[in-house]
């Protein structure tokens, strides 16, 4: 019987954004401004900003880095506009470095090509936009007017890589601009990622925090895979996070089952959540105090509250995907009607295809493959006070 043919792993229709509002947080690692390469000619700069999120989120940093070659001919590599004045992709050509500013040069270019900055405004109080080609430029902009404490509005795209056999998530920035936001409860640091679920992908939760390990392939291109050219997507495993609710398992049973569970083949899905950055924070209490601090609290060196605030741990950074609910979107038939629509596809690949040759037994996967962690169909919905529900996924 000859081999069947494996698919293609394709990112149509793929999402892998972010999206950070709050409060701009500038120290001295936040900047590298025309570093010189030590192995070549290259110059760049770097940005790594920090933006504080609210207290759920925290700080979350964002980064970018461009530059170019100080003994090379440099270009910069763009695609068009069709007729239509929408981005195509297909005409692609570059712009000669020290023409990247040139106007009559840039009307051409499509839309998706430039990075956005939107830091100043005008006499009207009118917020407005500079779009750079570079992120060199972009950068050296950004440091020149970006403040402390700016209400920004900061997206990009999710990338992913993998050091010492663990996946690594970049956010990569293509637009910092100020936030309308103006309190500070609607912080937010969202994520949407397409992502792709088989049937080892929902592991063991945990049954005092209720937090439920999804694990997850996420596609990304790479140009090389250990010294070898590819050119091609490759599948990264990688962990989110779904927190259950744990005052009604049944209805959390429910969840589980329509939107995590895989009987069948690969099923690609696409979710929204929370990104969260920041050491977790034990609050102490009164019973926390050793009785020396009692001591100073008693003869008045120290109040309670500044005790307890000193008391109180910071561990160490945590970096979480939380997701919290499917995307929804709206597709246009071709009678023009629109029709809200789950971006889930069920049997979109096979396990075998997201094996590729080149990656054979390097591409373990990290679910939790025990029989405590996979439900069977047949087990009966446990009552609301019974929590060995928990032990089934």
């Amino acid at each position: 019987m000859a081999k069947k043919e494996k698919k293609v792993l394709e990112k149509k229709n793929w999402s892998n954004s972010f999206m950070l509002i709050g409060e701009a947080k500038i120290n001295e690692y936040t900047y590298k401004t025309d570093e010189k390469s030590e192995k070549s000619d290259w110059i760049y700069n770097s940005l790594n900003l920090g933006v504080y999120c609210g207290e759920t989120c925290g700080t979350v940093y964002a980064e970018l880095m461009g530059g170019y070659g100080a003994e090379r001919d440099n270009v910069v590599y763009v695609h068009g506009k069709g007729e239509d004045g929408k981005d195509d992709f297909d005409n692609k050509f570059t712009i000669d470095w020290d023409d990247r500013f040139d106007e009559t040069i840039l009307e051409s270019v499509g839309d998706l090509c430039f990075l956005t900055v939107g830091l100043e405004r005008d006499k009207g109080g009118k917020v407005f936009y500079k779009k750079f080609l570079s992120p060199y430029d972009m950068i050296a902009y950004i440091k020149d007017n970006l403040e402390e404490g700016m209400v920004v509005n900061v997206k990009g795209n999710l990338k992913y890589s993998t050091y010492n056999d663990v996946t690594q998530v970049k956010k990569e920035i293509n637009s910092v601009v100020l936030s309308k936001v103006d309190d500070s409860s609607k912080y937010c640091a969202r994520f949407t990622q397409t992502m792709l679920l088989t049937k080892d992908s929902v592991g063991k939760a945990d049954k005092d925090t209720g937090v439920l390990p999804i694990y997850a392939k996420v596609l990304d291109y790479v140009k090389e895979y250990k010294g070898k050219e590819v050119k091609t997507n490759i599948p990264y495993d990688k962990a989110f996070e779904y927190e259950l609710n744990l005052s009604d398992p049944a209805t959390s049973q429910k969840v589980v089952e329509k939107v995590f569970k895989v009987q069948k083949g690969v099923t690609e899905v696409t979710f929204e959540g929370d990104l969260i950055e920041g050491g977790a924070v034990v609050t102490a209490t009164e019973d926390d105090i050793p009785d020396d601090i009692k001591t100073l609290i008693e003869i008045g060196v120290y109040t309670l509250e500044e005790a307890l605030a000193k008391c109180t741990v910071s561990s160490g950074r945590e970096k979480r995907m939380v997701i919290r609910k499917p995307s929804i979107k709206m597709v246009e038939d071709k009678d023009g009607n629109k029709t809200p629509v789950i971006q889930k596809f069920e049997k979109k690949y096979d396990e075998e295809d997201l094996i590729l040759d080149f990656m054979t037994g390097d591409n373990d996967d990290s679910g939790d493959t025990s029989e405590e962690a996979i439900e069977t169909e047949d087990e009966e919905v446990p009552a609301n006070d019974d929590s060995s529900w928990l032990d089934n996924l």
